[in-house]
């Protein structure tokens, strides 16, 4: 067994080493099993990634071999067997290693008897084995040889930080203990620790602690405390770790500069900073670090010119400078060419994209790159440099250049593409004829240009499409009948564009679409009956088309119509008739309210990290939300011709946000019903023939008179129409207590105000929460938000040294 520990499982090779046993033979020569030469005894058992099954019994034959000194287990299946306490009967074990094997339960208090024990290794990928205080104690004060203690995902609960001072300083090489749960103060002494050679806390998100401004460990190699709460500066004394491999200090709370010392680490081959609270200006400190391989500078609001030497290491696969403050131009040469990951998005980077890239885009290696949101021109690619065996061996994946000024379509090389996003440039003519070879495309976005003419009948051929957003272009014609094989389309845009004709029935096949937004064309037909049939939709926009008549039609297969949808915009066209209350029956998804549980998020775009927005109404106002709350609901049936009563039904939408039934023919009195809509933050009845009292109480005390005006036969507090005539009813009495009805405006302004004036929101609206502690999603959102960008990275699992 290797002292170093745990293997990694996936990369294991796995083949059933008891196979090669049989009563007959000498077990000493069989897979796995290893013997001392002078008296024969098994000492050794390395059975790791053995296809071994089913639980280990207590009475096992393994416990009858006491002269064990090394016991490997790791990467087999015991089926959440508990650690047996005959492990503690191997006095004379140097090396256990049972990582990976699906134990679970409380480690036993009889692993602290093994006081030979060098290395110990619990990991696993998720929490199942749990260690209490006294079994810590008790090992950590037993075990005196121990070198190598590898924990990870073994839960940690009630062991105090502090006592990991226990463990012998004079022996330990390596501390892992990613995901245990630990809390409180890491003590900062462990750093001094003369031998350590790898400590690891990642993935501790309630752990705090500081790194220590002097005395270092001076062979330590893996630095891993990512997604804990250690905080304060990196001292320049970091530069002292000559022997220093892998740091990862991702999503901590380190704050002031960089230090320059970073340049003294010249074995760094993983430097990942990526999401805490520095300032200022990069030091340019990578012309010394010739063996970096991945480095993660993003999300940290750097200025300055970019790290120009970055572009230089010739062994770098990841360089992630996304999301900061840098400014210039890109490099006019770079040697860089092994890159797989090229991300520079979210900066201020200007200028033309240099000729190197044409060659990195081109190579075998590059399977991502992001220039997203510059200021960037140019095309990205030169087809005719390359010969066509070249270009068939490319392997580019994933292409972002949205937000930049392109005028041009970037040549797409790689048929292997399958993500494509050149949003918001200025692109112009017609639709790219090269986008038809992508046959794997799963993610395209070629939405706010300005092209023009008709969408091809070849996306029909992408049967793994995901995501197609053409809005705010130039789009001309019918949409095509292209979607037969639509299984995996989530999200569909044609905003804003000059589509005519019909929609496309064979919409229908979409079983998995969420969003189909048409909204802003010149489509002129029927409404989509098929759409009430879509299982997943969440999201429905017709505004500002031609379409007409009725909406309902009672189709007896259709038993629950919409059962998820949240967010429905017909308004700005010409339907007719009344509104169904069969269809606000059916909107589950909008019954369930502000529930404290939801995990709060955007809605994203086909699993990518992309969130889909919107156009809504506000006042009059057409307002563009960048980002949608996923617990955000409306419908707005504004601007039609619908007629007879608002269906009281329509009470029972209790998450609903905004209800737009203005400018349409709609009679009779306001059902007192609406008023248990307490989550309600903008009402628009307006223009209507609405008669009797406005009812009161709750949120409807809210509301203002432009929410009822143009009806003339309404009256009520709201106006200036009186209702001498009529007693005004009363509110239905709250079936249970329902703090979230004063909050409601609040809600509605973070959407409005949080999306599209950032700085707003965190004034404005950060008061209000901070103030009060309400409302209680949004302090969740604003406190959790920042561990759940955890999931965000990519991250090499450490090697074990």
């Amino acid at each position: 067994m290797d002292a170093s520990a745990s293997s990694h499982c996936d990369a294991a090779v796995t083949y059933p080493k008891t196979k090669s046993w049989n009563k007959d033979g000498d077990c000493c020569s069989w897979d796995g099993i290893i013997c001392d030469e002078m008296t024969g005894h098994v000492i050794g058992l390395d059975l790791s990634s053995s296809w071994l099954l089913g639980t280990l019994h207590p009475n096992s034959t393994l416990f009858l071999l006491h002269h064990l000194q090394k016991l490997n287990l790791a990467c087999n299946d015991f089926n959440g067997t508990k650690i047996s306490s005959n492990f503690g009967q191997f006095t004379k074990l140097t090396h256990l290693n049972l990582s990976f094997s699906y134990f679970s339960g409380i480690v036993p208090s009889q692993i602290s008897r093994l006081s030979k024990l060098v290395a110990l290794d619990l990991s696993s990928d998720i929490p199942r084995t749990k260690f209490e205080q006294h079994t810590f104690n008790n090992l950590a004060k037993n075990l005196t040889e121990l070198r190598y203690l590898l924990l990870d995902n073994v839960q940690m609960f009630s062991v105090v930080p502090s006592s990991l001072l226990n463990l012998s300083s004079a022996s330990l090489i390596s501390l892992s203990l990613g995901n245990c749960f630990l809390r409180g103060e890491f003590p900062i002494d462990i750093f001094h620790f003369p031998f350590l050679r790898q400590l690891t806390l990642s993935d501790n998100g309630l752990l705090t602690g500081n790194l220590p401004t002097s005395n270092w460990s001076s062979p330590l190699r893996i630095l891993d405390l990512s997604i804990t709460k250690f905080s304060g500066k990196i001292p320049d004394t970091i530069g002292n770790l000559r022997d220093l491999k892998f740091l990862d200090l991702y999503v901590c709370y380190f704050d002031g500069q960089v230090p320059a010392s970073l340049s003294n680490l010249k074995q760094l081959t993983v430097l990942n900073l990526e999401d805490n609270q520095f300032s200022g200006e990069f030091p340019d400190v990578f012309g010394n670090l010739s063996k970096l391989t991945r480095i993660s500078l993003a999300h940290l609001n750097f200025t300055g010119q970019l790290p120009l030497s970055a572009f230089n290491l010739t062994q770098l696969s990841l360089l992630e400078l996304s999301r900061n403050q840098f400014v210039g131009q890109l490099p006019c040469h770079a040697s860089c060419l092994p890159l797989s990951h090229l991300k520079l998005g979210g900066n201020f980077l200007d200028g033309r994209i240099p000729s190197w890239l044409f060659n990195l885009s081109t190579s075998e290696n590059l399977v991502e790159l992001d220039l997203s949101n510059n200021k960037l021109t140019g095309q990205i690619f030169q087809l005719d440099q390359w010969p066509v065996e070249r270009i068939s061996s490319v392997e580019l994946r994933h292409l972002d250049v949205q937000s930049n000024l392109l005028q041009r379509l970037p040549f797409i090389l790689s048929s292997r593409i399958r993500f494509l996003s050149v949003s918001d440039n200025k692109l112009t003519g017609e639709f790219p004829s090269s986008i038809c070879n992508l046959s794997t495309i799963e993610y395209l976005n070629l939405s706010n240009n300005s092209l023009s003419g008709m969408i091809p009948q070849c996306l029909a051929n992408f049967d793994s499409l995901s995501l197609l957003d053409l809005r705010k272009n130039q789009f001309r014609g019918s949409i095509p009948q292209i979607f037969s094989k639509c299984y995996d389309l989530v999200a569909l845009n044609l905003n804003d564009n000059e589509l005519e004709g019909k929609l496309p029935p064979s919409l229908a096949n979409c079983g998995d679409l969420e969003v189909l937004d048409v909204g802003n064309n010149k489509i002129n037909d029927a409404f989509p009956y098929w759409t009430a049939t879509l299982p997943r939709l969440q999201v429905l926009v017709l505004r500002s088309n031609s379409f007409h008549g009725p909406i309902y039609n009672n189709v007896p297969s259709i038993k629950r119509p919409f059962p998820e949808l949240r967010i429905i915009d017909i308004s700005r066209n010409g339907f007719t008739g009344l509104l169904p209350a069969r269809y606000f029956q059916s909107l589950k998804a909008m019954m369930h309210g502000d529930n404290d549980d939801i995990d709060l998020d955007y809605m994203n775009s086909a699993g990518y990290d992309q969130y889909y927005s919107m156009i809504l109404t506000y006042k009059g106002v057409d307002l563009e939300m960048e980002r949608v709350l996923n617990i955000f609901t409306t419908i707005d049936l504004s601007n039609n011709r619908f007629e007879g009563m608002i269906p009281k039904e329509v009470g029972k939408l209790s998450s609903l946000k905004l209800l737009n039934f203005s400018h349409n023919i709609l009679r009779g009195e306001i059902p007192v019903e609406l008023t248990s809509l307490t989550a309600l933050s903008v009402l628009n009845l307006s223009f209507n023939q609405l008669v009797g009292p406005i009812p009161q109480g709750k949120q409807f005390d809210s509301f203002q008179n432009d929410s009822f005006i143009g009806n003339l036969g309404l009256c009520g507090f709201a106006l200036t129409q009186q209702c001498s005539n009529y007693e005004v009813p009363p509110a239905p009495m709250p079936e249970e207590d329902d703090t979230s009805s004063s909050w409601a405006w609040f809600d509605w302004k973070i959407v409005v105000m949080g999306y599209g004036c950032g700085v707003i929101w965190g004034l404005s609206l950060g008061y209000l929460a901070f103030s009060t502690g309400k409302p209680r999603w949004l302090m969740m959102m604003m406190f959790e938000r920042h561990d759940a960008e955890k999931m965000r990275r990519i991250k090499p699992r450490p090697q074990r040294i």
